[in-house]
């Protein structure tokens, strides 16, 4: 039987769960996840997972928090004052928020603070500093 190696293109279908047991993602209710190793668009700890897994074998892989989003960055955090706040907008912890760069990119933030006079956001990962599980199915190698 074929294993998956480096440079292949493979299908997995994946529940995320964090170490608590909270699900944060799945695609068993649509299409699985089709994905070329090797080019960066997996955290490394998933594309470890997946080298030399057979068709239709399903595990259970531990990701560390170094091998997924990384660490909670402590200069993710910045202070941004209200009155630079869109007046609809009324900031609550945990409420996303985003912002264009000059060059027109956008900016995911979090916000991780209430005061009377200025919000603190974070651009950390949502998921950065968690330890990640992941139960993999290999669907297709191609």
């Amino acid at each position: 039987m074929s294993q998956v190696k480096e440079n292949d293109t493979v299908k997995v279908h994946y529940t995320g769960k964090l170490n608590n047991g909270q699900i944060f993602d799945s695609s068993l209710e649509r299409e699985p996840l089709e994905i070329t190793l090797g080019k960066g668009m997996l955290i490394p700890g998933f594309e470890k997972g997946i080298i030399a897994m057979e068709l239709n074998e399903k595990k259970t892989i531990n990701i560390p928090a170094a091998e997924a989003y990384g660490d909670i960055q402590k200069e993710m955090f910045h202070e941004v004052k209200k009155d630079q706040l869109p007046q609809e907008i009324t900031p609550e912890v945990g409420m996303g928020l985003a912002s264009k760069n000059p060059d027109g990119s956008e900016v995911q933030f979090r916000v991780a603070e209430v005061n009377d006079d200025y919000i603190v956001v974070d651009a950390n990962h949502p998921l950065a500093g968690q330890d990640l599980i992941f139960d993999l199915e290999l669907v297709e190698i191609k």
